[in-house]
């Protein structure tokens, strides 16, 4: 063959792919959006509102960043999109339309294009936005719950922060009543496992459905996009500690509780296993899982936030290189010379 200026000569082994960081974002997104979906039933059509300008804050924000940085713009990737619905999917539903404008600002902009660009952002761009909201505008952020609508009428909430009634969710009422006032707001037997895993009780916008959040996890475990090592230890490591710590005495917590209660799930499957920002080595990605749950137990019990899933991934994302240098496979072939 005659040769080409366009040929690009590399050392083996040359593995060749139908996968793109675009068709996996894309793939992501696309399975977010059955609990996005059932989130407009939940809560109302304002949870669509907030995602929508999410979802065009974050790319609009990305294309600006580019720009400004004379970087080529990217945003036909899908990576800014799959930020703006996870942004949406961890902040309440009755918040004001201004609030995911401004975590976009600091997700895409100062989280992930000032620290080098997609593939160079130490933390989860998403949650980093949302600890950002939550600093900033801790009121809105705490209170701005709304309950799950009784006669699906889901376009009875069309307005921002002022139409929003005061639903608090199942780990804030556990945290602030104890489990005698848990049961009595939301009961108790299967059938609150039921209602829980299904999606219809208080919560951020996306974090309700463990059984579609779940359902959409297995399919990219299907596809090979992640695998199970970080969801299962960071949910395992969620349910036996609060099983141990999580009651009055030792072994008197509800470990399933635990998990349903909050955006375990959602932060596990989808957050946690950030390309970027977690380990590629399955012994890291067990250790870095575990310290998740850990620390997120920890919040839960002794700090002062109900959920603890979103400040747990963010202390733990700078440690995931850390974590993969630390089990570094072994070589199989000799050392060259002037290698260290």
């Amino acid at each position: 063959m005659p040769p080409s200026s366009n040929w690009i000569v590399s050392i083996s082994p040359h593995v060749k792919s139908a996968e793109s960081v675009e068709k996996i974002m894309w793939t992501v997104a696309a399975c977010l959006m059955p609990p996005l979906i059932l989130s407009v039933f939940v809560f109302g059509v304002q949870t669509l509102i907030i995602t929508a300008v999410s979802v065009v804050s974050c790319v609009a924000v990305e294309a600006i960043s580019q720009k400004l940085l004379g970087k080529p713009i990217t945003i036909k990737d899908g990576s800014a999109a799959l930020t703006g619905v996870l942004l949406a999917f961890v902040i309440p539903p009755g918040v004001s339309w201004l609030l995911p404008v401004l975590g976009a600002v600091m997700a895409i902009y100062i989280g992930k294009h000032l620290l080098g660009g997609l593939g160079y952002n130490i933390f989860n761009p998403a949650l980093l936005g949302r600890a950002f909201l939550l600093a900033t505008f801790p009121v809105a952020m705490t209170s701005a719950w709304l309950p799950p609508l009784k006669n699906l009428a889901i376009f009875s909430r069309l307005g921002p922060a002022a139409d929003a009634i005061t639903a608090a969710t199942p780990l804030a009422v556990l945290k602030a009543q104890g489990m005698a006032g848990f049961l009595e707001t939301f009961g108790s037997g299967s059938s609150l496992y039921a209602t829980f895993f299904v999606g219809w009780r208080p919560g951020c916008i996306g974090e309700t459905s463990g059984l579609l959040l779940l359902l959409g996890g297995l399919y990219l475990m299907y596809r090979g996009y992640i695998s199970w090592h970080i969801p299962v230890s960071v949910l395992g490591t969620i349910a036996a500690l609060s099983w141990i710590f999580g009651g009055k005495a030792l072994c008197a917590g509800d470990p399933l509780l635990a998990v349903l209660s909050g955006g375990a799930i959602l932060g596990a499957v989808y957050m946690a296993n950030d390309y970027v920002t977690s380990p590629t080595n399955k012994i890291s990605q067990l250790l870095y899982g575990v310290g998740i749950g850990a620390l997120t137990v920890l919040i839960r019990l002794k700090g002062g936030y109900p959920e603890g899933i979103c400040y747990a991934i963010l202390l733990m994302n700078p440690l995931s290189s850390v974590l993969d240098g630390w089990f570094k496979p072994k070589r199989f072939a000799l050392p060259m010379e002037g290698d260290q």
